[in-house]
């Protein structure tokens, strides 16, 4: 009997999150364990589907269906999920960085049985986006991540948190009408009309009516990009970010992002390869002014966790750098310049880099919660010396900083080196300036290291205490991961690059390169 993994990863915290709802409120501690154990239960069944998984097969496994969920007058929905090597690795993220932030959150004491209530609900649209393979069941729990990161954001978020919290509702939504206008193109467009992800990557079925497949990549582009955020879709980011709850950041950075670059690699590309080539050269100037713009006003900040989120920016246009390179040629009509090795090592980067910038931002926002919880600050000037008094704070927030500004021997050196390689063989220029943003990077976060940490200690401060055994239990677990990674890519990367190769040679074969 085959074990159904990936149902069991989506509805078991559906089931934690009614069971919470019916605890007593006042129970605040047995809420908190019940949340811990079903996070827990899930991060356990997602690394025992690993036991079902093939790495090195680019197809798509643990599928479930699909299967008859409704039909009428015609039209039929079905359920079906399945994984691969690019979505299992975002399933296991985000399993994990739930369950870290449901141990952070034992800090939360304001309406807890909500609060643990809404991070299941989202653990379910988070892991069902990654999963889903029919459109509209991808639609259905896309718009469920939405709902509870809106109030995670709007009653637990900080001074600002109702302006931020509709901002980044409204962003979304009007997002996602875009792509319900590109979903129904696909469907009227498709012979025999369908739903099904991967019958519409076989068919490509716009691929004979240009101007209809032009609109539904923008309807796609504009859903996927606003949730990137991809320049100029970003502005909702920062004021989320910094009214949001530390683990409400965690999750928007490290998994929600996600769902924009995935959107890109698992629709875009296969399902509308014409288009994605056609415009393949304006997401790779989008990125580069995502990386140089992020990084340079990542720079000017001087609240930690706006630094943070503007340095998302900056990590993100590296991942659509790969995609755009995955799909672009150097010179229109000229088939030589589909080169796909140098593509594959382009998405290969940009894949790696979603599941490695997730877990080393993921760190760096609960460190930032870290020093708030205790100074009430998040004002870079304010500090100084804290190596001294915050000894183990300070080493675990310096490797975190190491790593996303791209050192050697950690996770992030590693995906924005491959992407750098591969996307150098299609927009050269663009790449060379790209590389900018890692120096700029590079200068934000040793400028924050030396304001924070170097120097003489503020008196102010004196009373701080390091780091606590909660706040280690969350973010160990992600440093172990950032130096396995930049260590051993293989195990990760074997898997990403039967998909990424997959990818590319359908996108080629389609164009007829």
């Amino acid at each position: 009997m085959t074990i159904p993994f990936l149902s069991l990863m989506i509805f078991l915290p559906l089931v934690g999150m009614v069971i919470i709802l019916l605890m007593n409120k006042e129970k605040v501690t047995a809420i908190r364990w019940t949340a811990n154990l079903f996070a827990a239960l899930v991060f356990v069944i997602s690394l025992l589907s690993l036991t079902a998984f093939i790495p090195g097969d680019g197809t798509m496994q643990l599928q479930e269906g699909p299967r008859v969920w409704f039909e009428a007058a015609g039209v039929s929905v079905h359920y079906h999920l399945g994984a691969d090597g690019l979505s299992l690795p975002l399933i296991i993220l985000t399993t994990l960085l739930t369950l870290l932030c449901t141990i952070y959150s034992w800090r939360i004491n304001h309406r807890v049985k909500e609060y643990m209530a809404f991070f299941m609900l989202l653990e379910v649209g988070m892991l069902g986006t990654f999963s889903a393979l029919d459109f509209f069941l991808f639609y259905v729990f896309w718009e469920i991540s939405l709902v509870p990161m809106y109030f995670l954001i709007g009653i637990w978020g900080g001074p600002r948190r109702e302006y931020a919290a509709i901002k980044f509702f409204i962003y979304t939504l009007v997002a996602s009408l875009a792509m319900l206008l590109a979903i129904l193109a696909l469907y009227f467009y498709s012979s025999p009309h369908t739903f099904d992800m991967l019958e519409l990557a076989q068919q490509t079925p716009l691929a004979a009516h240009f101007w209809v497949g032009m609109l539904a990549f923008w309807g796609f582009f504009l859903a996927f990009a606003i949730k990137v955020p991809l320049f100029p879709f970003h502005t909702w980011l920062p004021d989320a970010h910094v009214e949001a709850p530390t683990a409400g950041s965690v999750i928007l950075a490290g998994v929600l992002l996600k769902m924009g670059t995935y959107g890109f690699v698992r629709v875009c590309l296969p399902i509308l390869p014409g288009p994605s080539q056609y415009f393949a050269i304006v997401i790779a100037l989008l990125a580069l002014v995502s990386i140089v713009y992020g990084a340079l006003v990542a720079m000017a900040q001087t609240d930690l966790k706006k630094l943070i989120a503007y340095s998302s920016v900056n990590h993100m246009g590296y991942v659509m750098l790969g995609v755009a390179a995955a799909a672009g040629i150097t010179w229109p009509g000229d088939p030589t310049s589909f080169d796909l090795v140098s593509r594959t090592t382009a998405l290969n980067g940009a894949i790696l880099q979603m599941l490695t910038h997730g877990i080393i931002t993921g760190a760096l926002f609960f460190l930032v919660g870290v020093i708030y919880d205790r100074a009430h600050t998040r004002d870079l000037n304010s500090f100084g010396g804290l190596a001294k008094q915050m000894p183990v704070y300070a080493g675990i927030m310096m490797m975190a900083s190491f790593a996303s500004l791209g050192l050697p021997t950690l996770a992030g050196f590693v995906s924005e080196f491959l992407v750098f390689v591969g996307a150098f063989g299609t927009y050269k220029i663009i790449t060379a300036l790209a590389v900018i943003g890692v120096a700029v990077t590079a200068g934000y976060f040793l400028w924050m290291i030396q304001r924070i940490f170097l120097g003489d200690l503020n008196r102010q401060w004196v009373d701080l205490t390091d780091i606590d055994a909660g706040e280690l239990a969350a973010t160990v677990p992600l440093m172990v991961l950032t130096l396995f990674i930049g260590l051993f890519p293989y195990p990760v990367l074997h898997a990403i690059n039967s998909v990424s190769a997959a990818v590319v040679q359908h996108v080629g074969a389609a164009l007829g390169m």
